[in-house]
């Protein structure tokens, strides 16, 4: 059954140590409160984590759908315990709401992204940019997704505009409505492959995984009239096997996905800009009043859109901003360290000194 769920050889010789301990393979394909499903050869089955794995676990540390774990399982009580997570080819991250340092894996190996944007009012090319870098990050590759053609009578401003963006990315337009682009889109979704539909609430992610599927696997909702943007009608995260055999995976709306380590994925989503800070007279240009600066002289031509370098400055702003919490993060957790240790070194010299 697992070969069904994209199990590879690659996964197979991660996996040998874990078998040597009588586990078994498996991939999570539900989470939902620290509550998982799971396929197996043994079928499917609920599991929860040992306690050891939920001690050990760092940021990221927990199973998400998409992962591949190491279980042993208990096929007549439709149950399993989950000891250890494979290591992941790829991973889709973004920052844990209000913390500092907590990383939310959202997605683990995935192949394909599908980063679904709405051709209504809420469309948002910045949006559409942080989503572009964040995917090329992540390992997966991205496809660009637009929905609701059907709420457009002349899409092509935005065809044009998110193309104008997604340098080698397909752009594809799609009516779940009508059914346009649809049959497209589906040839994009390999056999054994895995996909995530990334995107705003309301964008049609969870409508598009039921037209893929052929009947209602996930709930919809519709739109605020004040400013056209969704309800969450996802609230867990589930991996979708379709008719043709490919995988994939909805996600609860993401309105703002937090950059994680992403300068990667920034310089391939503005490989236009960073072609041309390379052309720039000097190496550490900072694109503001130095001579022969390539960027600037763009944007004063109108080769570069202003809007688009802001974008990119934001972006770069926000990286720096994490870093640099991080470093300041790091640092409060080595004092703390510190203190223990030494709080630890004092209560042992006072009981040796004590002791008769």
């Amino acid at each position: 059954m697992i070969n069904l769920y994209g199990w590879s050889d690659r996964d197979g010789q991660a996996f040998a140590p874990c078998a040597a301990q009588g586990c078994v393979p498996a991939r999570v394909v539900v989470q939902q409160r620290g509550l998982y499903t799971l396929v197996t050869d043994h079928g499917e089955l609920r599991a929860q984590l040992a306690g050891r794995l939920v001690h050990e676990a760092r940021e990221g540390g927990h199973p998400v759908v998409g992962d591949w774990v190491a279980v042993t399982a208990r096929p007549a009580e439709g149950a399993a315990t989950i000891h250890a997570i494979l290591p992941r080819r790829t991973m889709f991250v973004r920052k844990a709401a209000d913390t500092v340092q907590a990383v939310q894996v959202v997605a683990a190996n995935v192949d394909v992204a599908l980063l679904v944007a709405s051709m209504n009012a809420d469309f948002n090319l910045r949006r559409l940019e942080r989503y572009l870098a964040t995917a090329w990050q992540s390992g997966a590759r991205p496809v660009v997704v637009l929905t609701k053609a059907d709420l457009r009578d002349a899409p092509d401003d935005i065809v044009a505009a998110a193309e104008s963006i997604a340098f080698g990315v397909p752009v594809l337009v799609v009516s779940a409505v009508t059914g346009a682009g649809v049959t497209e889109l589906a040839a994009l979704l390999k056999p054994g492959e895995t996909c995530v539909l990334v995107g705003s609430s309301g964008a049609g992610k969870s409508t598009l995984v039921n037209a893929f599927a052929g009947t209602e696997r996930m709930a919809t909702g519709g739109i605020r009239e004040d400013d056209a943007r969704g309800r969450h009608t996802t609230t867990h995260r589930e991996l979708v096997r379709l008719p043709g055999g490919a995988l994939i995976l909805d996600t609860p709306g993401m309105r703002e996905l937090g950059l994680i380590d992403a300068e990667e994925g920034l310089g391939v989503a503005f490989d236009d800009i960073e072609a041309l800070a390379r052309d720039c007279r000097f190496r550490d240009c900072g694109h503001g009043n130095e001579p022969g600066c390539a960027v600037r002289t763009a944007l004063e031509t109108g080769q570069l859109d202003p809007d688009r370098w802001r974008g990119f400055q934001k972006l770069q702003r926000e990286l720096a901003h994490l870093d640099r919490k991080e470093d300041r993060a790091a640092r409060a957790a080595e004092k703390r360290r510190w203190i223990a240790r030494n709080k630890a070194y004092r209560a042992g010299q006072k009981f040796k000194n004590n002791d008769p």
